[in-house]
């Protein structure tokens, strides 16, 4: 389906005065209101292609209906979600889920939507059918060299893929890990993944950057190899200084303190990136800033005042993706509503007044630093976030058009009732 800049205009111009109106207060009594908008305007959050179906559990998948049945329907599917909101300027690869059958075809159609391609993703988690090799006791760290070898061999071939896109990064996340106790040597383990990791590492062009996954548990659930942030930092600064440890919000024990790990690493020049998500209990993938925003603006919070306190580029120099499973919802709503939910983090987030901030934290005042960050993110920075898209050329409310337009049943129409996206 294509989405026609007049649908855009016209929804506009209905809303236009009630937006002018919420506006105003920003732009008669906030000085910052102007630089936030451009800020917004610039910060761009990757789309994964294996998030554009309806997510499932071990238990079960429920289709919702006219889901992408191609790489090119994905990519269009992409491209719908960043004309409605022009936030969404990035589509990120699974391999082999989608692997590019013409690549220079699918960099044209990728243009053609205003879209990039971010990091690329490897897959050794799951045994492909034409694989001589299996990934169930592990792959970079398995006892058996010829399937550490296929498992290197993937992620080689998922970087070619990624040149040919013009992709810039390979994101590894690896579920190898252990059941039992007795079941693995932890020291051997680590060496081999580190190992496999550096023969990959060695692959890279120079210009790019291998983001380490981590995750605390799942799906093994006595150790994993790559089972926290210190194990990615230790494992990207031996590698070198194109390698970085990338944040999943979902990938940490309950009620980790995920703020503190991202001001460190930063801090340290070694965080790559982030797939955003939320969570209740675990691994939950569900729509970011839905279960707990005040972390995510908490999060937030620390990238601002690290990254300005290196002088970094606020939407270029880290990855921003989201990565999350939607098992009940349409997954373009709940794509439109995680974006948004980061940009309005992030607006709030810049919002925070860091001299006194840092004013209050010298003089150990740890009551009036709470009421600084709280008065941030207590504050409504909705009409901020729709004039940055509105300047965008995007919908001041893009799930409300959405819906308008009852894209969901448009798709359906033209792809059927039936089909299931690949991925999870």
């Amino acid at each position: 389906m294509q989405l026609k800049p007049e649908h855009i205009a016209d929804y506009n111009q209905k809303q236009l005065e009630g937006h002018q109106r919420k506006l105003s207060y920003w732009t008669q009594e906030v000085a910052k209101a102007e630089p936030i908008i451009q800020k917004l305007i610039e910060f761009q959050i990757a789309i994964p292609s294996w998030a554009l179906g309806t997510g499932g559990t071990r238990f079960g998948r429920f289709p919702g209906g006219g889901e992408p049945r191609s790489l090119e329907e994905k990519i269009a599917d992409v491209g719908l979600l960043h004309a409605l909101n022009r936030a969404s300027g990035a589509i990120s690869l699974h391999i082999p889920w989608d692997i590019p059958t013409d690549p220079e075809a699918i960099k044209q159609l990728a243009a053609q939507h205003g879209l990039r391609f971010d990091a690329v993703n490897s897959n050794t988690f799951q045994d492909q059918p034409e694989a001589e090799q299996s990934y169930k006791f592990g792959s970079l760290q398995h006892t058996d060299p010829a399937v550490r070898q296929q498992a290197i061999d993937h992620n080689i071939e998922v970087i070619r893929h990624g040149v040919a896109l013009g992709s810039d990064a390979l994101t590894v996340w690896l579920s190898d890990g252990s059941c039992f106790p007795g079941q693995l040597n932890f020291r051997k383990a680590f060496d081999r993944t580190l190992s496999s990791l550096e023969e990959i590492y060695a692959a890279l062009p120079a210009d790019w950057k291998l983001f380490v996954e981590y995750k605390a548990f799942e799906p093994n659930f006595y150790s994993m190899t790559v089972g926290d942030w210190g194990s990615s930092f230790l494992y990207a600064n031996k590698l070198g200084p194109k390698a970085y440890t990338l944040v999943d919000l979902g990938h940490h024990l309950p009620n980790a303190n995920i703020e503190q790990i991202v001001a460190i690493l930063l801090h340290q020049g070694k965080l790559g990136g982030f797939h955003f998500n939320d969570s209740k209990y675990g691994d939950d993938d569900l729509t970011a800033g839905s279960v707990k925003p005040y972390q995510l603006f908490l999060i937030f919070t620390e990238l601002v005042d690290g990254l300005d306190a290196k002088g970094m580029n606020h939407a270029k120099d880290l990855g921003w993706m989201i990565d999350a499973s939607h098992n009940v919802k349409d997954p373009l709503e709940d794509l439109l509503q995680s974006v948004e939910a980061i940009q309005l983090a992030y607006a709030q987030a810049l919002l925070v007044d860091r001299e006194a901030l840092e004013e209050a934290r010298e003089a150990n005042d740890a009551v009036r630093a709470q009421e600084i960050l709280q008065d941030a993110f207590r504050t409504d920075v909705r009409p901020l976030v729709a004039e940055a898209r509105r300047r965008a050329g995007a919908s001041l409310n893009p799930l409300a058009l959405y819906r308008q337009l009852d894209v969901r049943q448009q798709l359906i129409g033209e792809r059927g009732a039936k089909t299931v996206a690949t991925g999870l």
